[in-house]
């Protein structure tokens, strides 16, 4: 695992993105279509900002993403498919092609079903993620499930998650928050080839301590992280500021 602390979250989106590009490249040069998954929330918005201004060839990438929230319609200004049409694939004309996860399907065990044949067709290349203030990657809050090989399942969302997501404005009163979500597995996620992390400010300060220093153990889901063969943290100063070294 390699750690690299920036003196803002500014510096820190582009130096992110300036790995996973390199890494990108990469896998393009080697391959003729490449899959990368993308993660979405206030830690991914300068990071994204560089990303999609780089010198890709995006008519031979797959976006896949994370996560969404279960009965959130598509227009909703929380909706994790909004974030990223919004962001990346509405500026990226050339995609090959953006899986969106369908938190609003009619049959939502059909709608997983969907996403695991499309990504069991798939080798992810890079995997661009953030983690929680309770430590969660993904939607796997607190005790994630560390043994499935399912890509994408349906999980609860506990409360101190959707104080996070009230927290950074996505929704004005808790019970506005779902309780359910379909994301991807810790599994899947520890399948990419390289995992980029990006996590700023010091409301995650705590959460990275115990990802990156404690026990791995599926109460700080991010733990698992320390197990990747090329896992990238991009932490800023604040969200490093309890590290021991």
């Amino acid at each position: 695992m390699k750690i690299t602390i920036s003196e803002n979250k500014y510096e820190l989106g582009t130096l992110a993105a300036q790995s996973g590009i390199m890494a990108i490249q990469h896998a393009l040069a080697n391959k003729a279509r490449i899959a990368i998954i993308l993660a979405t929330g206030a830690s991914q918005f300068e990071m994204l900002e560089n990303l999609i201004c780089a010198d890709i060839d995006w008519s031979r990438v797959t976006i896949f993403h994370l996560d969404e929230y279960i009965g959130l319609p598509d227009d909703h200004r929380a909706s994790f498919r909004r974030y990223l049409h919004e962001r990346v694939v509405d500026k990226l004309p050339s995609l090959y092609r953006f899986v969106g996860v369908n938190g609003s399907a009619n049959n939502i065990d059909r709608e997983i079903e969907r996403l695991n044949k499309l990504i069991g067709e798939q080798e992810i290349d890079v995997c661009f993620a953030g983690i929680g203030e309770n430590a969660h990657l993904a939607f796997n809050d607190p005790p994630a499930d560390f043994t499935t090989t399912v890509p994408f399942l349906k999980v609860n969302l506990d409360e101190a998650c959707r104080q996070q997501q009230l927290g950074e404005k996505w929704f004005s009163t808790l019970d506005d928050v779902p309780l359910q979500a379909i994301s991807m597995s810790i599994h899947q996620i520890m399948q990419s080839g390289v995992l980029i992390l990006s996590i700023p400010d010091r409301r995650k300060a705590q959460a990275v301590k115990m990802a990156l220093e404690g026990p791995v153990t599926n109460a700080v889901p991010a733990s698992i992280v320390q197990q990747h063969p090329d896992c990238r943290v991009f932490l800023d100063t604040e969200s490093a500021s309890l590290l021991s070294e």
